[in-house]
């Protein structure tokens, strides 16, 4: 057996807006949601600004009870989730409950949550950790509450593999339902690794940006400038549905899923091989599972991190999966705008991507002022432009040499 899969509902939290229409306009009007970091006092550490979610109230999206239970991670998953689910307009039944699951993934988990705990602990002993630490910190209590929440009792997963993670959860729920396991999915990630340990670990390893006087231009994808990349936070959901049932319900579609690829670099433990053998591999992966040719692809939702190693390697990699066409196609980084939400970085750009597609128009590449070597493709520097998108990828790429692609295309 195998079903077609679309895409019914988005779901989005980032610093650009606490909702998918609000994040969408933010990327069309070339925002940037990096600032000075406002969750801790940041004065001693080299880099100070990162791209929080603003103005956040998890009493808008979950029992006052119950927010003491839940990392800030699985709060922004319940958010996304219920935006996703509202715009999908799915409802679940008894009845239909067995047949909708929930993947939802995350890099790092409650890192905030442990943060507060080992506190507790230093200060007072083992009596002062707190009965709700483990199940408010680990991963697959975004899935588990979400599913709780809406009552979802088909499968129910999390993946962890750091960057990757929700391009491979929306890339496995896809796979579920195409084999019949599942109607539908709620489907994506969630971080927030915004504090001191998150901030003080990708310092160490001189992962960040430092362009501590002016935050805004700091992520600069394919940018001779870039100097690293800016720490975002948020969730990222969507609603997978089997095709056939979502026109029957009457729901919103926004794009076909009909690829997913994913490989490993096997080189090292950041890095990427400099032929971007294993992104180029993953592109090539996504679009034969389609059976479709590279030149097909009008748009790429980019990984583009704003890191010396990651911006020339993926534009390399492209150029050896598209050939000429290459020069054709249209490519742009919204972590510009959004900074790098690590494990959710997959399910807020496939969201835009699946966006891209249903409203024809590129979200743009901000702070693209020179290209670097190496990075001499359509970027789709500074401002959004409508085209014509038929098919779209969207790019991850993990710690560990982990690759994800998803494949999106116009519904007809």
């Amino acid at each position: 057996m195998s079903r077609r899969v679309v895409v019914t509902g988005i779901g989005l939290v980032s610093s650009l807006g606490i909702g998918t229409e609000a994040t969408w306009n933010g990327l069309l009007a070339g925002q940037s949601g990096a600032g000075p970091i406002t969750k801790f006092d940041a004065s001693a550490f080299s880099t100070r600004f990162a791209a929080e979610v603003r103005g956040f109230d998890p009493l808008a999206f979950v029992d006052k009870k119950d927010v003491k239970k839940m990392d800030i991670f699985i709060q922004y998953a319940v958010a996304a989730s219920q935006f996703a689910m509202e715009d999908s307009r799915l409802v679940i039944t008894p009845e239909n409950a067995p047949r909708v699951g929930v993947f939802i993934a995350s890099g790092i988990g409650g890192f905030t949550t442990i943060e507060k705990e080992h506190r507790a602990f230093l200060e007072g002993g083992p009596r002062r950790i707190s009965p709700f630490f483990i199940p408010a910190a680990i991963i697959n209590l975004a899935s588990g509450q979400v599913s709780i929440r809406f009552g979802a009792k088909g499968p129910n997963s999390a993946t962890c593999t750091a960057c990757t993670a929700s391009a491979h959860a929306i890339g496995d729920a896809y796979e579920i339902i195409k084999r019949g396991a599942a109607d539908a999915m709620i489907a994506g990630g969630s971080e927030a690794a915004v504090c001191a340990m998150g901030v003080g670990g990708f310092a160490a390893m001189r992962a960040l940006s430092q362009r501590n006087d002016d935050p805004a231009r700091a992520s600069r994808p394919f940018d001779k400038d870039r100097d690293g990349f800016v720490l975002g936070e948020g969730a990222g959901v969507l609603i997978l549905e089997e095709r056939e049932r979502a026109i029957e319900r009457g729901a919103p579609i926004y794009a076909e899923m009909v690829g997913y690829g994913m490989s490993a670099d096997a080189y090292h433990m950041t890095g990427q091989p400099e032929d971007g053998d294993g992104a180029y591999r993953v592109m090539r992966a996504a679009l034969e599972s389609a059976g479709v040719e590279p030149n097909v692809v009008d748009y790429i939702n980019a990984h583009g991190t704003s890191t010396p190693i990651n911006d020339p390697t993926e534009t390399l990699a492209v150029k050896r999966v598209f050939g000429d066409h290459a020069r054709t196609l249209a490519m742009s980084s919204t972590k510009s705008m959004t900074g790098h939400l690590l494990g959710a970085a997959g399910g807020l750009e496939a969201g835009i991507t699946a966006l891209a597609i249903r409203n024809q128009m590129l979200p743009p590449t901000i702070n693209l002022d020179t290209p670097g070597e190496g990075c001499d493709l359509d970027y789709v520097a500074h401002t959004a432009r409508a085209a014509t998108v038929r098919y779209a990828l969207s790019n991850s790429f993990g710690f560990g040499g982990t690759n994800g692609s998803l494949l999106f295309k116009r519904h007809e």
